[in-house]
């Protein structure tokens, strides 16, 4: 049987940044397969990379970003093969990103009509004013916020509703794959709420892909389906997310991710961070990256940096699986 296309391909992507200190490597040679209709998970630490390989597959990364090795494809298309027009006709019509801070991914001096308006008419210049503004009230609807606030301006509207805003910017034309970068950062877990079931309620009528990034584990755990987790640049382990909660089989990282989850439906609430700091990208250690503070480390785990072993179908990259399973 023929493998479906996948919507996002990253295969043995890199991207360093030029700095005083020299070249820093902030994503080193990654590789994952993202396919429609799912919501795949990327969790780390701050620093870790996760934000620089979602504008890097956006292709808007910072100017002293360099691109070393990859290849990334959006529905079959190498976007760094994309002329400047056709890049620009590509983003939001079939891959979209949803940043941080919705206050700073708005226009503070134009209306939310005008912005989700901006989007129609800079993609389709035969669409009439009539249709892109149905259009726009019914963005509106998808995100439940009552059309009258196409008329605000971002300050008057609340945190949430800013940022279900900027999801219907980015859904606008329908992409393929929409990138969610800390979408519910700095809201209250109530909202936070509220802004999770919308993605879902969302996702499950448009069907497109969701790469989802985020520094939260439980969080990502209960909204992906698939989950890459992210250290000094590189992917330690890619697992489905019903193993995080039902193996003990995983990285020492994620091991630790996990003991740090509070579970406040269990007696035991005892919580395990941790130790030290995520390391300085300038001078990794040697071997394996994680081996200061992994409490398995040996020998062999300073010297040589792991390769990526499938341990009950979970790609890991650590020495403690030796045995490739099949």
């Amino acid at each position: 049987m023929e493998e479906k296309q996948p919507v996002l391909e990253l295969e043995n992507v890199s991207v360093a940044y030029d700095s005083e200190a020299g070249m820093v490597q902030a994503v080193n040679n990654v590789s994952l397969k993202v396919y429609e209709n799912t919501i795949v998970g990327l969790i780390g630490e701050s620093g870790s990379g996760k934000s620089t390989l979602g504008n890097t597959i956006m292709h808007l990364m910072k100017n002293n970003a360099v691109l070393t090795s990859c290849t990334i494809k959006v529905m079959g298309q190498d976007i760094y093969r994309l002329n400047k027009k056709d890049l620009r006709k590509f983003r939001w019509s079939q891959m979209s990103m949803v940043f941080q801070s919705a206050m700073n991914a708005l226009n503070p001096v134009l209306t939310i009509e005008d912005q989700i308006l901006d989007v129609f008419f800079s993609h389709d210049k035969n669409i009439s004013r009539k249709e892109a503004n149905r259009r726009a009230v019914e963005l509106m609807d998808i995100v439940s916020i009552d059309s009258v606030h196409l008329k605000s301006y971002p300050h008057e509207l609340s945190g949430g509703m800013r940022q279900r805003i900027v999801i219907a910017i980015a859904i606008a034309l329908d992409p393929k794959l929409v990138i969610m970068d800390e979408p519910t950062t700095a809201l209250d877990v109530v909202v936070q709420r509220s802004i999770l079931d919308k993605i879902k309620e969302i996702q499950k009528v448009k069907k497109f892909a969701i790469l989802f990034i985020s520094h939260d584990f439980s969080l990502v755990t209960e909204l992906a389906s698939k989950v890459a987790i992210m250290y000094a640049g590189r992917f330690i382990e890619i697992t489905d997310s019903h193993s995080l909660s039902q193996s003990e089989r995983h990285h020492p990282y994620t091991q630790g991710l996990i003991k740090a989850i509070p579970h406040l439906t269990s007696e035991d609430v005892t919580i395990e961070g941790i130790p030290g700091n995520p390391p300085n990208l300038v001078e990794l250690p040697s071997g394996c990256a994680y081996h200061p503070r992994c409490p398995h480390a040996f020998d062999l785990c300073m010297r040589e940096r792991p390769e990526t072993r499938l341990v009950e179908n979970r790609e890991i990259e650590c020495h403690l699986y030796e045995t490739v399973e099949k």
